[in-house]
């Protein structure tokens, strides 16, 4: 590749970033991406649209105290620009804006610093922002914040996200109302006419490409002529909210290109960043790289992909990254490191501790047990135990943590009873953790994998007027559109009966708990039962336990009751109460946040021989409200 420096241009409404490579255009002083220059390509991005319409970093925010997940959107349009760095090595830019009073409900309450950074030699750029409340400034909500790249319609048609889901797509003006049907929700439109006659018939869905932040580290589009890649590279998810099993967005018809930093997509509010006034903050969110790549005339445009995932490595070994010139990105020599071994100790499973093997085991700001899925302002850091349960956390920041972790295979979640603090240099050995997971008693019978997914349990065929091609033979059967609507066809009557050691939950229990459409057009709960056989009954060992994980909780309310409660006007035995905005139903999730729920079932209310539960979702309003089941299991005393 030619390597002739990297050269900088100012000029009097943008800047120009050259290493002989590429070119990257910036406008001046508002720093939105309007032009990248790759290969003979005068510009990836959709020339069509206006400037500040192409590569931009964006927010939603709202005022203290505001409900829900939506406000207002915001470009991060800023007013100062700087040159950080200029070297034949590389640039660094500084695109930034000050808060003051003035400001106040005009823009997002937050002093603004873009970065941009080309190396020389490099087939790409890298972005990242800092963002700073101060003490003295008004409280708001941050809904997300995100880096956007709007591409050419007329040169990116290809999309990969994953090496099983990748296609050609279709086009914006497929979604318009002359040639799409809008679905349920706004997202989701039925391609009636579209361009290209390939796609009719297909539905289109933004949340069809959703992926968990643990697999999100690469994904982008292809131009097959000249054949080009455009790829996002997330090298860490340290400054990603929510842990490894958050859902984000990726990439989608447009063609657009997103790198989600933060998001209330398969959480809800629960992860809307609330800050309040005299609440002092400051984040990185970043750096992402921004990949491009080319192939000789004639070979398989696929090998773009497989060179992305090979640049996407290394990425990953190169960080945290050494060339940031800012002082609040510290180098790997100025963070520290944490390693130690995850046993598992369940007498019930095995009468010694056992390796905690491939749990996910992770560093969060200090809180209960489990508040990492909700932890939406801070940095987390995570890593998967080898087999034997070792772990190895390196590159944490400075300050204060716990240490949490979750076993596939167990339910729960641990949290070490000793915190952690991260000095710079510092090598921590934690030795052996012990997790204890919730158990009373022996296991009668269980329905389901502890995973905090529902993919094992039956996902139906979609209905054949709204597929998605991608995923007519896929191992994500769930990301198909309308799957809520045949739970009724399936069980048109009577609600899911499921009988211990007859039923087979691959094929017997619906992966979602959901509501029923009736002929007036409202809905009603679902009431299902679990039916088992109780030999003996042990009346001298305290209650028996029924654990509910739950993957997916949305607007719902679980009810528990015990054979005849159901025939009774009494209150349910347990009732969560309403629980849940992840939506994980309507956008083809699988998992929103984990629940775990510890019934205790007395003796009174069980009998020798046939015995049922049964398990409602009692809120019904909509065709989105319901529940995802993890895991079951029902204990002896």
């Amino acid at each position: 590749m030619p390597n002739s420096g990297v050269k900088l241009t100012v000029q009097d409404k943008h800047v120009v970033m050259d290493n002989g490579i590429l070119q990257i255009t910036i406008s001046k002083p508002a720093g939105i991406v309007t032009g990248i220059c790759y290969k003979g390509i005068d510009n990836l991005l959709e020339v069509l649209n206006d400037e500040e319409n192409r590569g931009y970093w964006d927010v939603v925010w709202s005022p203290e105290g505001s409900t829900g997940t939506t406000g207002t959107f915001e470009r991060l349009i800023t007013t100062t620009f700087k040159v950080v760095v200029q070297t034949e090595d590389q640039v660094e830019l500084s695109f930034s804006r000050i808060w003051d009073t003035s400001l106040e409900s005009k823009l997002v309450p937050l002093n603004i610093d873009k970065r941009f950074i080309l190396l020389s030699g490099s087939s790409g750029f890298y972005s990242y922002a800092i963002y700073e409340h101060l003490k003295e400034w008004p409280g708001f909500n941050l809904d997300e914040t995100r880096i956007a790249f709007k591409l050419r319609k007329d040169k990116f048609h290809y999309m990969a996200i994953a090496d099983n889901r990748q296609r050609y797509m279709p086009l914006p003006d497929d979604r318009l109302p002359e040639r799409g049907q809008p679905l349920a929700y706004p997202e989701a439109v039925l391609l009636v006419d579209p361009v290209e006659d390939e796609f009719k018939g297909e539905v289109d869905d933004k949340y069809l490409y959703s992926c968990d932040n643990k697999d999100l580290k690469v994904h982008g589009w292809i131009c097959m002529d000249p054949p080009v890649g455009f790829w996002q590279i997330t090298p860490s998810n340290e400054f990603r909210s929510g842990g490894p099993l958050k859902q984000n967005l990726t990439s989608h018809v447009g063609p657009t290109n997103l790198a989600m930093f933060l998001s209330a997509h398969y959480a809800g509010e629960d992860l809307v960043a609330k800050f309040e006034r005299g609440e002092p903050w400051k984040k990185v969110f970043g750096p992402v790289f921004i990949y491009l790549n080319t192939i000789l005339e004639g070979d398989d445009p696929c090998l773009l992909w497989e060179d992305a995932k090979k640049q996407m490595r290394i990425e990953v070994q190169s960080w945290p990254y050494s060339f940031p010139c800012s002082e609040d990105f510290p180098t790997s020599a100025a963070r520290g490191n944490v390693s130690g071994r995850l046993l598992v100790k369940d007498r019930y499973v095995n009468d010694g501790p056992m390796p905690a093997s491939c749990a996910y085991v992770g560093l969060a700001p200090p809180g209960d047990v489990g508040s990492w899925q909700r932890e939406c302002k801070g940095y987390q850091y995570w890593t998967k135990a080898d087999e034997d349960g070792n772990f190895s956390i390196k590159d944490i920041r400075i300050g204060d943590h716990n240490l949490y972790a979750w076993v596939p295979g167990f339910i729960g979640d641990y949290k070490s009873d000793v915190g952690i603090t991260i000095t710079s240099g510092c090598k921590l050995e934690m030795g052996d953790l012990v997790y204890e997971p919730p158990r009373d008693g022996p296991t009668i019978w269980e329905i389901g994998i502890p995973n905090r997914s529902a993919r094992e349990f039956y996902v139906p065929d979609p209905n054949p007027n709204y597929i998605n091609k991608l995923y007519t033979i896929h191992l994500d059967r769930f990301r198909q559109y309308g799957l809520w609507e045949r739970y009724a066809e399936l069980y048109p009557e009577d609600d899911l009966v499921y009988t211990v050691g007859e039923s087979d939950y691959r094929k017997d229990w619906f992966f979602a708990q959901v509501t029923r459409k009736k002929e007036d057009n409202t809905y009603q709960g679902s009431t299902w039962q679990i039916k088992f056989k109780l030999e003996n009954i042990n009346i001298n060992g305290g209650n028996y336990k029924l654990r509910v994980a739950l993957a997916s909780a949305a607007q719902a309310i679980l009810q528990v009751r015990v054979n005849d409660q159901i025939n009774t006007d009494t209150s349910p035995l347990f009732s969560s109460g309403l629980i849940g905005k992840d939506n994980s139903i309507a956008r083809h999730g699988i998992h929103g946040l984990y629940w775990l729920f510890n019934v205790d079932i007395p003796t009174t209310l069980l009998v020798h021989g046939d015995n049922t539960i049964y398990l409602t979702q009692a809120n019904a309003t909509s065709p989105f409200q319901g529940l995802m089941y993890d895991y079951i299991r029902f204990e002896g005393p």
